[in-house]
């Protein structure tokens, strides 16, 4: 179905993946049937994104031109304000996050640190990092909104 033996591959990873994590849901009832289903609809999700990285990247380049063309007119000192700006309002909100949280997201994104380093500052295992990461970026997603940032 997808004419690529790297395709298929990957593809096949994220099937096996899908059917591990519906297994406790599953009625044994037609087992290679829901087995089958699941991959086609896999394969056929994959063939649609496929199908819109091109768009997607030529939007991207016309987006790039244009925010260039913006940027070029506005001076850089009023650039250099706004971006100062964001980034306070930023810290701001990232200093309402819960403790476990900020240091995490403070170490990752603000300081650029790797995850080995905030596990080895931390105490903690790099799985964890992950974890706490990935809870932070969960916990963002739904105390805040797009608006607040605009």
């Amino acid at each position: 179905m997808l004419r690529s033996p790297h395709d298929a591959e990957d593809v096949t990873q994220e099937v096996l993946l899908q059917i591990y994590r519906s297994l406790p849901d599953c009625r044994l009832d037609g087992l290679k049937t829901w087995i089958t289903r699941i991959a086609v609809n896999r394969s056929i999700d994959f063939k649609r994104s496929r199908g819109r990285r091109p768009e997607e990247l030529a939007d991207s380049d016309a987006m790039s031109e244009k925010m260039q063309e913006e940027n070029s007119v506005m001076p850089a000192a009023e650039l250099v304000a706004i971006e100062k700006a964001d980034r306070q309002q930023v810290r701001e909100r990232v200093e309402e996050m819960p403790d476990n949280y900020r240091e995490i997201v403070t170490a990752f994104y603000m300081e650029d640190k790797s995850y080995e380093q905030i596990a080895a500052e931390t105490g903690l295992e790099r799985k964890s990092v992950e974890s706490r990461l990935y809870r932070a970026r969960s916990w963002m997603k739904r105390h805040w909104r797009k608006e607040d940032f605009e």
